[in-house]
């Protein structure tokens, strides 16, 4: 088929406040003889890393610039460039045109994409596209974190700080699905019963406990053997208090800010880990992605990953302005997407 001169995508023009986000007719993306180039029919998904990117947190090299990691469609055009074609690890994707995928890469949240044909996944008939974006980041994000940046096991102890986000569910249920005790942190009552339905053990309102206090009486004082931590500058003292010797400390977000310096020295009294890793690289192979793709999609096929959306979000910069603020707002359960359909 042909295609578009222009694309409708959710742009910055620079780094800032939430009325940096427009909506804009920008050039089509160029497109590289190993890409698949999808059309979004469907939806795209709102993950922290898009507020990271729009306050300047992490570099953008140009502007005007494409805001979203995350998008469900399908394909209009497969790579040209024959190398690709006969790759082994290409032909048990099983691509076609018109088949449901998602993409996921920085700067898809647009009504056309053009993606490396190893960042898109197909979804299988029996899940959604809703539910295919909606797991895309998030819950490759707890598989991986939690098989090599801990190797969550059975009889572990593991906090997670914001249990009941969207990331959070998927790294609780995960846990639970290995074997471990799940401690987790929310901000209020409902929150709290949500994490403790998709099986937390233990939830602690630190807006009214002493999170400190409250994990060493959960593990007698001895601490947890791993913290998955996507808060970031307002709870990484802390957990130096609670972490078990030769525990694992796996710092996976901002939300509060980023962790300031520190010495390596504050790892040493109890020998502890420190990871701040990107599911990027621990997903990086076309065979890795494949096989950590596979894994989440028999999980929720399954049902032992649910899928949990909070609200659909308009295709507007309006839309999209009040999705990140909903979202660094600390008042929304599960996953947040914009409906390509409504703007």
């Amino acid at each position: 088929m042909s295609l578009p001169s222009t694309v409708e995508a959710i742009t910055i023009a620079k780094t800032g406040d939430f009325d940096v986000i427009e909506k804009t007719t920008s050039p089509f993306p160029k497109v590289d003889p190993d890409h698949i180039v999808l059309k979004a029919r469907n939806y795209f998904g709102v993950n922290f890393i898009d507020t990271y990117f729009r306050k300047g947190l992490y570099p953008i090299k140009d502007f005007p610039a494409v805001l979203g990691q995350e998008v469900s469609g399908t394909i209009v055009a497969l790579p040209t460039d024959e190398e690709v074609v006969n790759d082994p690890d290409y032909k048990a994707r099983k691509y076609s045109v018109g088949s449901k995928v998602t993409g996921n890469v920085m700067g898809v949240h647009a009504s056309y994409a053009s993606i490396p044909w190893k960042k898109v996944s197909v979804i299988p008939d029996a899940i959604g596209t809703k539910v295919g974006v909606a797991a895309c980041v998030q819950a490759m994000t707890a598989i991986t974190f939690m098989t090599e940046a801990y190797n969550v096991s059975q009889g572990d102890v593991v906090l997670i700080h914001t249990v009941a986000g969207g990331l959070g569910l998927h790294l609780t249920q995960y846990a639970k699905y290995r074997g471990a005790t799940v401690i987790g942190t929310t901000s209020s009552k409902e929150k709290a019963e949500v994490a403790k339905a998709h099986g937390a053990d233990h939830v602690i309102l630190y807006t009214s406990e002493n999170t400190v206090d409250r994990v060493l009486e959960l593990t007698n004082g001895e601490g947890v053997h791993a913290i998955f931590d996507g808060v970031g500058k307002d709870t990484f003292e802390n957990n130096f208090k609670i972490i078990k010797r030769k525990g694992t400390l796996v710092s996976i977000g901002n939300a509060s800010g980023a962790v300031p310096p520190f010495s390596p020295l504050q790892l040493m009294p109890k020998n502890v880990k420190l990871v701040r890793p990107n599911v990027g690289n621990y997903a990086f192979t076309p065979s890795e992605i494949l096989h950590y793709t596979t894994e989440m999609y028999e999980l929720i096929g399954r049902g032992i990953l649910k899928i949990n959306i909070y609200k659909e979000y308009p295709f507007t910069a309006e839309g999209v302005q009040q999705a990140q603020k909903d979202l660094v707002g600390g008042k929304t359960i599960g996953k947040l997407v914009v409906n390509v359909n409504i703007s």
